[in-house]
């Protein structure tokens, strides 16, 4: 039976999304992806609040279903997506809950994440095999599906349109039949091994070793939606939802989920949009980041928005050694505060790096922080912004 609902989406929860939703003449809330990190301040509201989040957070008044909570990792092994999946138990569903948990960066999928594949497995609506698993595979022609690859970052093909063209003729792959350009999933078993092998190669000579290593490994077919679009691949779908969330526009997102007419073409121009900006964020930062002996800093107030710098960030480690943490700065669009990003690798994290702890102790006094061991976020009182970089250099010696 279908209930009568309103959705309404927070960047964040702080004081005043507490104060909107007191406000809210609903009495029943479920909060998902967020409200972990702030169960104090809700648990106050005479509201009846459910919160389905994978942030680390604490035990409450208010009921919480939060991998943290049960003895799983909420960075690795659960999204907010699959907690959220389990917690309404729809098997039809499996496919977004392994969109939602690629794009956490949780692939490939391990833990509960796995169980709820292997059901959208059975269910017949997810596909999962190894193959190319970078953006593009499923609908970009063969050019651009290298040209404007950010994630991994191919030295002089990336942004090169005669190189990456000359890189394919040296190969002998054909990138048209006829009229039509052909993609990655065009090509003949033979020529995706060519290509395949000639991509790990050259990433291992440009000493991308990262890079090529990840290169190859588990994709998600989602069966239930087209074919020839972003929807059929799991990390390009991602990308697409992603690309609505950062440009303010969730409820396309959502609407394209759900397969409601037009919603996809209205997010395929977000997307455009929100590439050609990662593209233009990513120059900057290649020539802006500096190395501040624990950290990398990159600070992009005023050029890069609070919404995308934190991509930006993670897609540096593409060009630069993945030794230490990235902090990235930018300014919040809602109040002036300088917005944090902090991002890490997995190998970071293996040897102790934990941006959520750091954020959130460089932050006390003068702003808060928290999230994800290996993606972090913090919102600093402008004044205090020298204190919080000496306190973080601190936080990672």
């Amino acid at each position: 039976m279908s209930k009568d609902y309103t959705r309404e989406s927070f960047k964040k929860i702080s004081e005043n999304e507490v104060e909107e939703i007191k406000k809210r003449k609903e009495k029943n809330i479920i909060i998902v992806d967020l409200g972990g990190g702030a169960v104090e301040e809700l648990e106050k509201l005479d509201k009846n609040i459910i919160i389905l989040d994978h942030h680390q957070t604490k035990e409450s008044s208010i009921l919480q279903l939060n991998p943290h909570l049960f003895g799983y990792n909420g960075t690795t092994e659960m999204s907010g997506a699959s907690t959220s999946y389990f917690a309404f138990g729809f098997k039809e569903f499996a496919s977004m809950g392994v969109v939602g948990s690629v794009g956490d960066m949780q692939f490939p999928l391990v833990g509960m994440n796995r169980k709820m594949l292997d059901e959208g497995i059975e269910e017949g609506i997810v596909k999962c095999y190894k193959d190319i698993s970078f953006f593009g595979r499923a609908s970009r022609p063969l050019v651009p599906f290298i040209e404007y690859s950010t994630s991994p970052y191919f030295p002089n093909l990336t942004g090169n349109n005669a190189n990456v063209v000359d890189f394919y003729n040296k190969l002998g792959i054909e990138l048209k039949i006829g009229e039509k350009w052909r993609s990655y999933k065009d090509l003949s078993d033979d020529e995706k091994e060519k290509l395949r092998s000639a991509l790990v190669s050259y990433l291992y000579d440009k000493n991308r070793k990262i890079d090529a290593k990840n290169i190859i490994s588990e994709v998600y077919e989602l069966l239930d939606y087209p074919e020839d679009t972003e929807m059929r691949d799991s990390k390009e779908f991602s990308t697409l939802l992603n690309a609505c969330g950062r440009h303010g526009q969730v409820n396309i997102g959502l609407d394209t989920m759900m397969k409601v007419p037009g919603a996809y073409e209205q997010a395929k121009s977000l997307l455009e949009l929100h590439q050609r900006m990662l593209k233009e964020g990513i120059e900057y930062a290649q020539k802006k980041v500096v190395d501040l002996g624990t950290f990398y800093l990159l600070d992009a107030r005023g050029v890069i928005e609070d919404t995308l710098v934190g991509v930006v960030a993670g897609m540096l480690y593409s060009t630069i050694p993945p030794t230490k943490p990235i902090i990235a700065l930018s300014i919040d669009k809602d109040n002036g505060d300088i917005k944090v990003s902090g991002r890490a690798t997995m190998e970071l994290v293996r040897n102790g790096i934990d941006l959520s702890k750091s954020l959130e102790k460089a932050c006390e006094g003068i702003g808060k922080g928290g999230g994800h061991n290996i993606a972090a976020g913090a919102r600093v009182e402008i004044e205090h912004l020298n204190l919080f970089i000496k306190r973080i250099g601190e936080e990672f010696n």
